[in-house]
């Protein structure tokens, strides 16, 4: 890897000309309504900002925002040094990149920046930092948007890190909410079945990889941190609570050690989430109860700010939901699959896969794969299968093929009660299940007379490739 830690990370990026600091902007509301107007608005890409001197709060507490909103930045944080030209190019990479590196395990020191300061007992105050009000009609100031979250099997030595929304409640406890079949709520099951506290910590601000790998749909039974370490190429370095015994990174800017107990709530939510609407309305979940806190000097908050589409976040979710489908169908024997895109306008719920027609039956087959398996199951909408002729990311290629290889009558499954969850704005208010449909497209040639399809007009790859030559790619406005 090419940097070490958010700070060195922050270095690089500074050195590439994508990071703008902003001061004296308020934490209500302003923040948030600054980064949904850049994110939203700026052409193609958007540098990550850091806000200080932020209203109410010391000079040097810090948020961050943006980490992943461009190839870029998240090609740092991979380490990917290889040249490329096109997202789908890169998201190939990351895919190869997932298939050559195998989990590292994590490797526990004994002490990092993160103890220089230290609240403890009733000394913890989490309103010395800056978190912000995102939108206008959000429940609360949300602490917890880009950070990580940190939980254990009851049953076995599983450590999973995850990210889930986390509201401030007041100085020493914060709701969490954590959607049905998420592998931390999974957790939580079990601890109150057993009615038992589940120990948690939380980060807020780590290495970029580490959340990346958090916002990575990671198999049940393999921890996140053991998963960055692999792509990584060196291991995670942790430390081990002695208070909920569970371990954090010794980089992480910010760490809030607590529990869950079973049979607690308080209100949280609503919140305007990944989708782009205010989702899962108030009501009452679960809180942390914080015991300890563990701080750098000048500390950074970790943020994300989920909006109407494209924000923050969807160029990230895009690359990592896109592989690991891409990868899932590879592991079930799916072959030629030359390309899978979830659009960034809708991550999870709109992925086109482009296959290699092999056999009768290989398009069916590819997209109910895509549609169900783990990383493209969670609240998916709408997988459409195209040919290797079609550039999945290309929306233009996507609908052209729609509308000239899809005959609705015939073309169209759906399958019903599926995997959604309380996001999903197509939930009714009142609906305690959280289940939806979704669509799986053949948008290919007919295999049958595929040979006979009529042939498609467009310029040859020899003279295209003639034209680029004579007139250069800057013309054509190509990179």
């Amino acid at each position: 890897m090419n940097y070490t830690g958010l700070r060195d990370w922050l270095a690089k990026v500074d050195g590439f000309g994508e990071l703008t600091t902003l001061e004296n902007i308020d934490w209500n509301l302003e923040m948030g309504a600054i980064v949904d107007v850049l994110y939203r608005e700026h052409p193609p890409y958007a540098p990550a900002l850091i806000f200080d001197n932020i209203r109410d709060h010391q000079p040097g507490y810090r948020t961050l925002f943006g980490h992943f909103a461009s190839p870029k930045r998240i090609a740092l944080t991979l380490g990917v040094t290889e040249e490329f030209d096109h997202v789908l190019e890169f998201t190939r990479i990351y895919h190869e990149r997932m298939k050559q590196s195998a989990p590292l395990r994590m490797e526990q020191v004994t002490t990092g920046p993160v103890h220089e300061n230290v609240q403890e007992g009733n000394h913890v105050d989490l309103s010395i930092f800056p978190s912000p009000l995102m939108h206008e009609k959000d429940g609360g100031r949300y602490i917890g948007t880009g950070h990580l979250v940190i939980t254990k099997d009851p049953d076995s030595d599983w450590i999973n890190v995850g990210t889930y929304r986390i509201m401030s409640q007041d100085k020493n406890t914060l709701s969490i909410y954590i959607g049905p079949g998420k592998h931390a709520f999974i957790h939580k099951q079990k601890y109150f079945e057993k009615n038992q506290a589940m120990p948690v910590n939380v980060v807020l601000g780590s290495d970029p990889l580490d959340w990346f790998a958090a916002a990575c749909p990671v198999p049940a039974g393999v921890s996140e941190f053991d998963y960055a370490g692999g792509l990584r190429g060196a291991p995670t370095h942790v430390i081990r609570s002695d208070i909920t015994g569970l371990p954090y990174p010794a980089d992480a800017e910010i760490v809030l050690e607590g529990e869950i107990r079973p049979g607690e709530f308080k209100d949280e939510g609503p919140f305007g989430e990944w989708p782009g609407y205010y989702a899962s309305p108030r009501s009452p979940e679960p809180f942390i109860r914080v015991k300890r806190v563990l701080y750098r000097n000048n500390p950074i908050i970790s943020c994300a700010n989920p909006a109407r589409p494209p924000h923050t976040l969807t160029l990230l979710r895009a690359i990592t939901r896109s592989a690991h489908v891409w990868e899932e169908m590879e592991k079930a024997g799916i072959p030629d699959v030359k390309g899978v895109w979830s659009h960034e306008p809708g991550p999870r719920q709109f992925t086109v896969v482009a296959i290699k027609q092999r056999y009768p039956g290989h398009v069916k087959q590819a997209g109910m794969i895509a549609s169900q398996c783990f990383s493209g199951g969670y609240q998916n909408r709408f997988t459409i299968v195209v040919d290797d002729d079609i550039d999945p990311t290309r929306i233009d290629d996507v609908v052209w093929a729609l509308s000239t290889r899809c005959d609705p009558a015939d073309d169209i499954d759906i399958q019903r009660r599926s995997w959604s969850s309380a996001l999903d704005p197509m939930i009714h208010p009142d609906s305690k299940v959280f289940l939806n449909s979704r669509a799986v497209i053949d948008a290919c040639r007919p295999y049958e007379w595929m040979n006979k399809f009529p042939e498609v007009a467009e310029t040859s790859p020899e003279l295209r490739k003639q034209v680029l030559a004579k007139l250069g790619r800057k013309f054509f406005g190509l990179r």
